[in-house]
């Protein structure tokens, strides 16, 4: 094993993010997609229930992952090896999503519980210090205990598969954020997620960006097989004005500022670690944005559809409500402008889902455009600093 020194990140050095780093993540974005295309197949509530267990798993797989970049030097030979394996891994539990509750179960489940005790058992093995060692331990145990639930359900009908699925999940997040409790081991602290303010909000920036390039890039296949009449083509302007909107709204002042927040915070793990199930919120809503593009650009003008209308409205719903939390983990506040945009979606969805697709889209992108100039407007009105909110014990 190399030396536990050259492993671990200098945190006097640079925090950029790699190369690798991005590669891996491009794995990510086509999960996404495969998730986006589960919903487009058919659009039934069994699809959503499906989606409201997978999505989080392979966010999961991302999250840890950039937990332990975080810590060990993601330029070191065998912390690349350990992240390649995981981005083969994960392209293979990527392709299973679509039948993942139907002929693929145990290639996802069995891929994911490689992928998290893997990664786990080289932490334990890969450092000797002793409190960075307990710190893989803990985490090995957690992910033996719901390994059980993951393979179990794999290997049974829909019915109890979802909800053997749904426990592992719900172990997997509780575990994390009860600090991994482990008998004899104690609970993790948060000084041992040492955080690297810099590539922690980078990562999660860089993320978001990819998997909105990556709705860009279902709204262009979509539009590429479509004839290139009127409505296909005001029907990509719209996709791609939700795609621009959302970007910006983002990375406006809490995005680009979020490096600033975890640096001056009072405990930046635990502020990095509450952003992971911001940012899961914001990938949710672009898995559904990608939705939108292929419903939107296949049949712009079709009859209305409750259903339809319903998966177009809750992109941006849960991009605001993300960036809505992102806001308040930098700045202990939340714009007026994202109460009013959610507002008026609220006020505006009987009507929509009386509408044709194009129609709905082209709402919720005057919805976006008002949130959007309302930050700007707020921001020069009333210009803030990162300030965090304390840490609630």
């Amino acid at each position: 094993m190399p030396r536990e020194r050259d492993l671990l990140r200098d945190p006097g050095g640079p925090q950029h993010v790699t190369f690798l780093e991005l590669y891996f993540d491009l794995v990510f974005v086509f999960a996404l997609e495969r998730v986006s295309q589960g919903l487009v197949d058919h659009l039934r509530w069994t699809d959503l229930v499906e989606t409201l267990v997978l999505l989080p798993a392979i966010w999961w797989i991302w999250m840890m992952t950039v937990w332990m970049t975080d810590r060990f030097d993601p330029s070191h030979p065998s912390t690349q090896l350990v992240v390649i394996g995981i981005m083969l891994v994960s392209l293979v539990v990527g392709a299973a999503v679509p039948g993942a509750f139907d002929d693929a179960s145990w290639i996802f489940a069995g891929g994911y519980v490689a992928i998290q005790l893997g990664r786990s058992l080289y932490l334990t093995v890969a450092l000797r210090d002793r409190t960075f060692r307990r710190r893989g331990l803990r985490t090995m145990f957690w992910f033996l205990i719901s390994a059980v639930p993951w393979l179990l359900g794999a290997a049974l009908p829909w019915g109890q598969r979802l909800a053997l699925w749904t426990l592992a999940v719900l172990i997997d997040y509780a575990a994390a954020r009860l600090d991994f409790p482990t008998p004899g081991l104690g609970r993790s602290r948060t000084s041992e997620w040492w955080l690297a303010a810099e590539h922690t909000s980078e990562r999660y920036r860089q993320i978001i960006i990819i998997a909105l390039g990556g709705d860009i890039l279902v709204a262009g296949t979509t539009f590429g097989t479509r004839p290139f009449g009127l409505d296909s083509v005001a029907a990509l302007v719209v996709s791609f004005s939700i795609t621009g909107l959302l970007w910006r709204i983002y990375i406006y002042r809490a995005g680009e500022l979020m490096s600033d927040a975890l640096a001056v915070a009072e405990d930046p793990a635990h502020l990095g670690r509450s952003a992971a199930y911001t940012h899961l919120l914001l990938a949710a809503a672009s898995v559904a944005v990608a939705v939108t593009a292929k419903l939107v650009i296949a049949a712009p003008l079709v009859g209305p559809h409750r259903s339809w209308s319903a998966a177009i409205i809750a992109g941006p719903v849960l991009f605001l409500l993300g960036r809505a939390r992102l806001e308040y983990t930098v700045f202990s506040k939340v714009a007026l402008s994202r109460i009013i945009g959610l507002a008026a979606i609220a006020a505006t969805a009987p009507a929509m889902l009386l509408l044709p697709p194009l129609f709905v889209a082209g709402t919720m992108v005057l919805i976006l455009a008002g949130v959007a100039a309302g930050d700007v407007a707020g921001w020069l009105r009333n210009p803030s600093v990162p300030r965090p909110p304390p840490r609630r014990h």
